[in-house]
């Protein structure tokens, strides 16, 4: 995003009242804001990226990974489960 700034020369003088003078300099000021946002880059609002923060993108905790002996333990036990929950029925 290219901003163009004019050369605003404004002298104060008796002809010239001090609203119009100051409507002038913000009007410049605005123009100077919009300038340099442009040169740094719009400023991201609201919490920050992972990125930004240094933290991993990951989601955090380590991925847990099962045993085929844990699997296997672990599926005896929800047959069992299973099979006293449907036995009460």
């Amino acid at each position: 995003m290219l901003v163009r700034i004019e050369d605003v020369s404004v002298i104060p003088s008796r002809s010239m009242p001090t609203e119009h003078i100051v409507a002038l300099l913000i009007e410049e000021r605005d123009k100077l804001n919009r300038a340099i946002e442009a040169l740094q880059g719009a400023k991201r609002r609201g919490r920050p990226l992972k990125s930004e923060r240094g933290g991993s993108v990951s989601s955090g905790a380590p991925k847990k990974v099962w045993s085929a002996a844990r699997k296997k333990a672990q599926a005896a036990r929800m047959k069992a489960y299973w099979s006293k929950r449907k036995a009460k029925k």
